[in-house]
């Protein structure tokens, strides 16, 4: 059995840079949007189906800036890896939380909003979205 997990997630962005993390019913780490890539699934499409399912969020997949990939301990699983595609989508709509999605919070990426973080949010991507961020207002 593999003990890797492979998903899609989104660096989910608001018009006033925060960024939206979610809380899965029954668990307490918050986590970037997304999930599992289905068999034969392009990350672009799985992002946007998950996004669909768990946020009512239509996106359209060529619009998702892939950004990389990501890797770390799975906050809910024990002894998984979680290996992620990463794409960045800029959004200006509300989002309501859905299907497994018990909470939702935007946040400033500068801080961790005072949330439990899954290891991929805290130590990868919101470090990425920091470090994209001040590149910006030097290179202004």
């Amino acid at each position: 059995m593999s003990t890797i997990i492979r998903i899609a997630a989104a660096l989910l962005i608001g018009s006033d840079g925060h960024t939206l993390l979610v809380r899965k019913r029954g668990t307490q780490a918050f986590m970037q949007p997304g999930g599992k890539i289905d068999a034969g699934e392009q990350p672009a499409q799985a992002l946007a189906r998950e996004l669909h399912e768990e946020l009512n969020l239509h996106i359209d997949p060529g619009q998702a800036l892939y950004l990389g990939h990501f890797s770390a301990p799975a906050a809910n699983e024990p002894g998984f890896t979680v290996e992620a595609e990463l794409f960045q989508v800029r959004i200006d709509v509300p989002v309501t939380p859905a299907a497994e999605i018990e909470e939702i919070r935007w946040i400033d990426p500068m801080g961790d909003g005072g949330l439990h973080l899954a290891p991929l949010t805290r130590d990868l991507i919101l470090p990425f979205y920091r470090e994209s961020l001040a590149g910006c207002a030097t290179s202004a």
